[in-house]
């Protein structure tokens, strides 16, 4: 169980990698619209990117999967793989639609092929063709057969999705609401993007103008359907204004002593979320520390997918539900100002909800917790340290002298607010000095595997850290 928990968080990373190439082309999509400026060759490239979703999603799923630091030989085994799947549909049924599930399978298989074979010998005259160049052959032979087993399993199973889909969206409110209740809840597993892809990326169907068919809440809201964008609707309550209201009410029950500490961190946090749509730091302050306080958290944002299901909200967006994409979305949304009026209730109604709760229950959120005991290691700067130094060297070469080590690092990567580290030998580990560090906070998904919650900063805190291992 504890490896199909860790595969599947793989999985959640990798379905990362091609949403970070859709913030610029959902933009490009929307200034090119009729109402804006009217491009058509900025359309051009941003549908480049939401029509061949499949390949990137199979790059994804090679970038967690495939055991290689220089991850360009398996890259292209991926894109052979899609490649060949998608044609050899196209040969047993053309109304074969696989979508990203296609990308997902052939990225699967690109992985497995390309972490087999990769170190295949061959005789001399065949030398060329062996060690990382052999999967780029068996890649081809395999997903034949892949394609002749998926064209004809496949439309079955492609009747029951549409019909789920159908289902789903015939819940109307409840099911918006049930959706974004799940997409907060799972966080904590790093399971939300399982769901997120399929309503973000396959949900509902829509033939633009110029004949091509999407699927998706997110392409179809940006190519202008007029039925996209109700399941996203509810996130730009919770994000610009729900998660600001947690951090008010953070801040307002922290300690006297401790509320200028307090405030710079929450208030970035606030800040962040609005801007960014990133909400992890925050969510992640709290989430461990009371876990009924989360679950507050998943059911107020489920009352908000609901909220704007049955007040006609519909808006969309390209990244996330920040002030960015609510600007560029609101001339092809629904009722779109009725946001800030619903967002500011909700701003309150999160505020006095973990107010009363955290004083009532005395929990002990930022600035409400017990004087830590701090090791001898602990220096004075390592107790105030804090992202919003940016001395990101200092902080990697903390962390990495925390896990042990470069010696003790199996495997470590980013996504866009946790560092992900695998370690040889856990007992190295000093979680306490991590912490001390001033991350938001620690997951431990299994003995051998650490996520650190960094928030956006990460990637620069990665840089660092690639560096420390290199030397």
């Amino acid at each position: 169980m504890v490896k199909i928990k860790e595969n599947v968080q793989k999985l959640g990373r990798s379905m990362l990698i091609p949403v970070s190439a859709m913030p610029i082309a959902g933009i490009l999509l929307r200034l090119s619209a009729d109402d804006l400026f009217n491009i058509p060759i900025l359309s051009s490239a941003g549908n480049a990117v939401f029509e061949n979703l499949d390949i990137l999603f199979a790059i994804g799923v090679v970038f967690g999967f495939a055991q290689a630091r220089d991850k360009g030989m398996a890259t292209l085994t991926a894109v052979l793989s899609i490649l060949t799947l998608r044609e050899g549909l196209a040969i047993m049924d053309p109304d074969i639609n696989m979508g990203i599930f296609g990308g997902l399978l052939a990225g699967g298989v690109a992985s497995w092929t390309y972490n087999t074979f990769k170190n295949q010998t061959l005789p001399k005259v065949l030398s060329f063709f062996a060690g990382e160049r052999f999967p780029l052959t068996m890649v081809l032979m395999i997903m034949i057969i892949v394609s002749l087993i998926f064209g004809f399993i496949w439309p079955p199973v492609q009747n029951v999705i549409d019909l789920f889909a159908q289902s789903w969206v015939g819940m109307g409110a409840f099911g918006v609401g049930l959706f974004l209740f799940f997409n907060r809840l799972l966080i904590p597993l790093g399971l939300h993007h399982v769901i997120n892809t399929y309503i973000y990326f396959e949900l509902g169907s829509f033939t633009t103008q110029t004949g091509e068919t999407l699927s998706g809440e997110i392409p179809r809201f940006l190519n202008g359907d007029p039925t996209a964008g109700y399941f996203l609707a509810g996130f730009f309550i919770v994000m610009m204004f729900g998660v600001p209201g947690i951090t008010f009410a953070i801040y307002r029950a922290s300690r006297e002593e401790n509320k200028e500490r307090v405030k710079g961190i929450m208030g970035s946090g606030a800040f962040t979320s609005f801007l960014t749509n990133i909400t992890e730091p925050i969510e992640f302050s709290f989430m461990f520390i009371s876990p009924m306080l989360y679950f507050v958290h998943s059911i107020l944002a489920g009352i908000a997918g609901i909220v704007a299901y049955s007040l006609n909200i519909r808006l969309g967006f390209s990244f996330g539900a920040n002030i960015i994409d609510y600007i560029l979305g609101f001339n092809i949304g629904d009722n779109v100002l009725l946001i800030i009026p619903v967002g500011i209730v909700f701003f309150f109604l999160y505020y006095f909800t973990f107010y009363y709760l955290i004083t009532k229950l005395d929990i002990e959120t930022l600035g409400r917790e017990k004087e830590s005991n701090y090791t001898e290691e602990s220096s004075e700067e390592e107790k105030d340290l804090s992202l919003s130094t940016g001395n990101y060297e200092y902080l990697a070469k903390k962390l990495l002298e925390s896990l042990g080590g470069k010696d003790n690092i199996d495997d470590i990567y980013n996504c866009v607010t946790r560092m992900r580290v695998t370690v040889s030998q856990p007992s190295l580990v000093n979680e306490e000095r991590i912490r001390q560090t001033g991350v938001s906070g620690i997951v431990k998904p299994s003995d051998d595997h650490f996520q650190i919650v960094i928030g956006p900063e990460v990637t620069s805190v990665m840089g660092e850290m690639n560096k420390l291992l290199d030397e």
